[in-house]
């Protein structure tokens, strides 16, 4: 990011949403908060567009449910989405899966 805010049409044009989708999204997700300005501006930051790139993941590449995309965004919110996306892989991996098992059973 070379900006600290950015309006609301300036993150729905980077992420290609509309805007209503973003103010939909933030009264759907807590944690989707941008900061406003003293005229009523939403001003988003890095930590938004975080989790904007989350929402996005979980809704369009996941297919979740809004609410399923709830759930899954609190256990999302506290690991970066590469690491994420590379245990989803892994779990979806059936040798992987085995070996886990396995382990787990060993215990």
């Amino acid at each position: 990011m070379k900006k600290k805010y950015y309006s609301i049409g300036e993150t729905a044009n980077h992420f290609g949403v509309e805007q209503y989708v973003l103010r939909f999204w933030e009264k759907e997700f807590s944690c989707l908060c941008p900061k406003k300005s003293a005229g009523g501006s939403r001003r988003y930051q890095q930590r938004d567009f975080d989790i904007i790139e989350k929402i996005l993941y979980l809704l369009y590449e996941e297919l979740y449910t809004i609410e399923g995309a709830k759930r899954k965004l609190t256990r999302l919110l506290s690991i970066p989405l590469d690491d994420y996306k590379k245990t989803e892989k892994m779990l979806c991996d059936p040798v992987f899966v085995q070996e886990l098992q396995h382990l787990l059973n060993m215990l």
